[in-house]
């Protein structure tokens, strides 16, 4: 089953280089392991835009979708067995202790997989 993490964090959050050193090697040990899929940071919030279509017409605004104090800057998608072992996964991820990772399910059965 495949889990999406949803990486986030605040305005107080300042990365260094120890935290990119262990989330090198957390990424190495998840694909040696088999877990990890695929996962990539994201550029900062106010690069983002947002989309959306009502009524026929296309709106598009500056910024992400949600004004909030934290921020998505990166994603994980992994394969577990069970949300007990995503979370426990995501526990070990090093942002789980600068940040804040929501672990969500991928929806296998309306992508047919």
């Amino acid at each position: 089953m495949k889990f999406l993490f949803i990486i986030s964090h605040d305005d107080a959050f300042a990365p260094s280089e120890t935290l990119f050193a262990d989330i090198t090697a957390w990424i190495k040990d998840a694909e040696q392991q088999g877990i990890r899929v695929y996962g990539n940071p994201l550029r900062p919030a106010d690069d983002a835009k947002t989309v959306r279509v009502r009524n026929g017409k296309i709106r598009i605004t500056a910024g992400p979708f949600e004004n909030s104090t934290e921020k998505m800057c990166a994603y994980e998608l992994v394969e577990c067995v069970s949300m007990d072992e995503a979370t426990q996964v995501a526990s070990t991820h090093p942002m789980a202790k600068a940040a804040t990772i929501e672990v969500r399910p991928i929806w296998n059965e309306l992508v047919g997989s």
